[in-house]
């Protein structure tokens, strides 16, 4: 340990031996006339920006850990074999990445044309040069992944605390087993694409979790872009006040993004709702303000956009593959074991 770090972790003894001696909780950073501010309401008055700041900040000190440790194995096993690091990097790396090949340079420019935009012939040489890169990192890093499991190595690095967002959720539409352990919020728009093309992914995870989460829905119409969307959003809970708001929120991503009143309406009758009733509720607009409570939790949430979905408080944003949700819900469940 440098004499940089050593006073520092002197110093942080320092302070929580001062402290405990005097009394203060080492979690309270002010106090105003004797009132006590913890870093616990600092950081939930700053919110999510604070944990992102963290998060990257612990990202940028894993990369570099990682490219440290790197380097002290191989500089280690140069020192073993008795040659230089490149020269271990020739006969390790380099000398075993294949050429890359006409077809993988044709196949690269083909998968990628559209973004390009470039004549192929233009572009051939600089692809090849490119795809022989991504080869020798993709040989490096198998060879220092080699050297890690050879090595005993203690990280010491501990991730930030995860960011939790409050998201009350009473009172909403659930699907799924009312006690289970795993909590899903979506704030979502009927008007939505992307919102549409999420709804696989939902109902693909209630069956592989079956039992385990539970999912609340919200509404957030972006009225700007999606002008329908507000008012199918009323219609799903007029559809709620007659059992049969999942129902109903299925038929409207079937049909979506035919959302007139027209079409809200055909889709009561097709979901079996009493029409008249239905009608008048919607007319009144008698869930208006509940959709507008959602709309302000959003924007204190800092959406702007949808889906957005909280599980267990933790974001995830945008229609995500199935295997994004399942990291976040299988920690969560292993928390919860």
């Amino acid at each position: 340990m440098n004499k940089r770090l050593s006073w520092l972790a002197v110093g942080g003894l320092a302070l929580i031996f001062f402290a405990c001696k005097s009394g203060r909780d080492p979690q309270t950073v002010a106090e105003v006339d004797g009132t006590r501010i913890s870093m616990q309401e600092v950081e939930k008055q700053a919110g999510k920006s604070l944990f992102d700041l963290r998060e990257q900040q612990y990202r940028l000190e894993k990369q570099k850990l990682d490219e440290y440790i790197g380097a002290t194995l191989l500089t280690r096993e140069a020192q073993n074999r008795k040659i230089s690091v490149s020269t271990l990097l020739d006969q390790e790396v380099n000398t075993k990445v294949a050429d890359v090949t006409e077809e993988e340079i044709r196949q690269f420019y083909n998968e990628n044309k559209a973004r390009l935009r470039i004549e192929f012939d233009k572009l051939h040489d600089q692809i090849g040069i490119y795809l022989k890169e991504q080869k020798v990192q993709a040989r490096k890093n198998s060879f220092l992944k080699d050297l890690r499991a050879k090595a005993k190595i203690n990280m010491y690095l501990k991730a930030p605390p995860i960011y939790r967002a409050e998201v009350a959720f009473k009172g909403a539409p659930l699907r799924g087993t009312e006690k289970a352990p795993v909590t899903i919020v979506k704030f979502e728009d009927f008007q939505c694409p992307f919102c549409k093309a999420a709804q696989p992914t939902v109902r693909e995870l209630l069956k592989k979790y079956d039992g385990k989460i539970r999912l609340f829905h919200k509404d957030l119409p972006l009225d700007a872009i999606h002008p329908l969307a507000r008012q199918a959003a009323e219609a799903a809970r007029c559809a709620a006040e007659q059992g049969k708001f999942w129902e109903y929120h299925d038929k409207l991503y079937s049909d979506s993004p035919k959302l007139s009143s027209d079409d809200l309406n055909s889709a009561a009758k097709d979901v079996g709702l009493n029409l008249p009733s239905f009608e008048q509720c919607v007319k009144i607009g008698k869930y208006r303000a509940a959709v507008q409570r959602d709309v302000n939790e959003g924007a204190d949430l800092g959406l702007n956009g949808t889906p957005a979905f909280f599980i267990n408080g933790r974001e995830i944003s945008g229609a995500q593959p199935l295997e994004a949700f399942s990291a976040i819900i299988d920690e969560e469940l292993a928390q919860a074991r």
